[in-house]
């Protein structure tokens, strides 16, 4: 299928290369995508790229509980930059695990990798991915609906 006049699909070393910078820039923030009792929901995580991977810290709850019970999940992530008029869209697809293990827990706490929101956040998971796919396109003037 032919790609739209102005985008182009990313390459999978590409997608992860926008995730690191992303993250970098201190905008490590996409979304998590899971199924509760067969209908979809949506939560904001702050994450970090490790190991071919993404890592999000979380709560007990929904989020967690959706996330790695579940039958897989889709995280997304997306930028733009103003002055290049491009932005880019990343969608990782595959299952989330709760990083368990004592050294894999010591190692996952040292990442650089801090939620906004005040609360505790003890739990980590790790999205392992089965598909990575990306785009980047150039975003157009704003366009106004003619009367």
């Amino acid at each position: 299928m032919p790609t739209p006049e102005g985008m182009r699909e990313l390459t999978e070393s590409e997608c992860w290369d926008e995730l690191r910078a992303n993250e970098q820039s201190g905008g490590g923030v996409g979304r998590i995508a899971v199924a509760i009792m067969n209908h979809p929901d949506i939560f904001p995580i702050n994450y970090v790229v490790d190991h071919g991977s993404v890592v999000f810290r979380t709560a007990e709850g929904t989020k967690l509980a959706a996330s790695v019970l579940g039958a897989g999940v889709a995280f997304e992530a997306d930028g733009y930059d103003p002055d290049a008029g491009e932005a880019w869209s990343v969608v990782i697809k595959g299952e989330a695990v709760e990083i368990e293990q004592v050294l894999d827990r010591f190692d996952a706490g040292g990442l650089p990798l801090f939620p906004w929101h005040a609360g505790p956040k003890h739990r980590f998971v790790r999205i392992d991915p089965e598909t990575v796919s990306g785009r980047r396109f150039v975003v157009v003037e704003e366009r106004r609906p003619v009367d």
